[in-house]
């Protein structure tokens, strides 16, 4: 089968022919149909691995003692020696799968239904049965393979809390922060967003939020202090990607006495104290799709939790993300830029880069049990 495989290296992405995966215990395989390219997550990997090792290092401060630890103990050539062979392994990309089950052994999910899953890009996924969720009737493929992508900005929704009449400022309008814009509209709040791309603006406008286009000089603090009528906006969800600590200052700087700060997106996290204390403001940072993400006994092991004391957990995100589609109240064939057979998908890639690219999705053949 085909997959699609990054050497951390050099940044080098890659389709492969690889074993197809088989089926264990507690987990469902897919056969592929549709995968989106996350171009923030996969962006930044790839340019992750065209760094040297030098930036790669200052990229993952956390690793450097890690490294540094082993060079004590084994070596310096033993240490560049398995760093570099870290590197050298190849890394499977993509998270936003959707396909038809091709094996199951789990209670209601049959052969032949179709189903959403965190999969990698690879025209055969297995995952475990927590992470999989049926796909409705007249929901399509190609808008079913956003449903992780929209339970990352779900998750952040859940945290900040919103209440019917709030308003919310999101800040960063690629992908998530434009399905953001849908989901807080749905929920009865008025939505300020904010980036420098006119064109995404203008997306985020037609989804009923107003704006700002920091392209044309217009002043955030200026404009969400008319747009929350002179009170400060009640929260900021930031899904923007970007070095730079203003991001987080001017964030506060928009929010009323005790508003709500939660991030989502990657942005520079050196806080300014007065910020936060004279409004007492909160801020938290939001993990990926939801409880259960990173734990092992619900992931890996399929446990769930009991839905009366972890009411929304990132299986249970899945599952409101497609009935919002299935309703008409997210929108996501709009945001679709550029399509692919998996064939071209290194193709695809080249594309991250472009101003005007936000969903990227890649379409596979059909899927049957002869793959295996």
């Amino acid at each position: 089968m085909k997959q699609i495989l990054q050497n951390l290296s050099n940044g080098e992405t890659s389709l492969i022919d690889v074993p197809a995966p088989k089926n264990i215990k507690s987990n469902i395989l897919i056969g592929t149909r549709t995968t989106v390219v996350s171009a923030g997550t996969e962006r930044m990997l790839i340019d992750f691995g065209k760094a040297n090792l030098v930036s790669k290092a200052a990229k993952q401060p956390d690793k450097v003692k890690t490294v540094f630890n082993k060079m004590m103990t084994d070596g310096l050539m033993a240490t560049v020696d398995a760093v570099r062979s870290k590197l050298d392994q190849p890394l499977p990309l993509g998270y936003c799968n959707a396909g038809v089950i091709l094996d199951s052994d789990i209670k209601g999910y049959d052969i032949g239904d179709r189903v959403v899953s965190n999969g990698y890009h690879a025209e055969v996924v297995r995952v475990p049965k927590n992470l999989c969720v049926k796909i409705p009737d007249d929901v399509d493929d190609e808008s079913a393979s956003f449903t992780v992508l929209a339970s990352i900005g779900l998750q952040g929704i859940r945290l900040i809390l919103p209440t019917m009449g709030e308003c919310f400022v999101v800040t960063g309008l690629g992908l998530i922060g434009l399905l953001c814009v849908q989901m807080l509209r749905a929920n009865g709040c008025r939505v300020l967003g904010v980036d420098f791309d006119s064109k995404k603006c203008a997306i985020a406008k037609n989804f009923g939020a107003e704006i700002v286009d920091l392209s044309k000089g217009e002043d955030p603090l200026v404009v969400s202090k008319r747009f929350s009528r002179g009170r400060g906006v009640d929260g900021v969800l930031v899904t923007a990607a970007t070095q730079s600590d203003e991001v987080m200052h001017q964030s506060a700087g928009m929010c009323r006495k005790r508003g709500r700060i939660v991030l989502i997106g990657v942005v520079g996290l050196n806080l300014r104290r007065d910020d936060f204390f004279k409004k007492e403001i909160s801020f938290q940072v939001s993990a990926s799709y939801g409880p259960g993400r990173y734990d092992s006994f619900y992931e890996d092991e399929g446990n769930d939790y009991p839905v009366g004391f972890v009411r929304w957990t990132e299986q249970r995100n899945f599952e409101a993300v497609l009935d919002m589609m299935a309703s008409g109240a997210l929108d996501v064939k709009s945001l679709i830029t550029h399509r692919f057979d998996i064939e071209n998908a290194v193709e695809a890639y080249g594309f991250l880069n472009d101003p005007e690219a936000l969903g990227i999705v890649l379409n596979y053949p059909i899927q049957s049990r002869k793959v295996l």
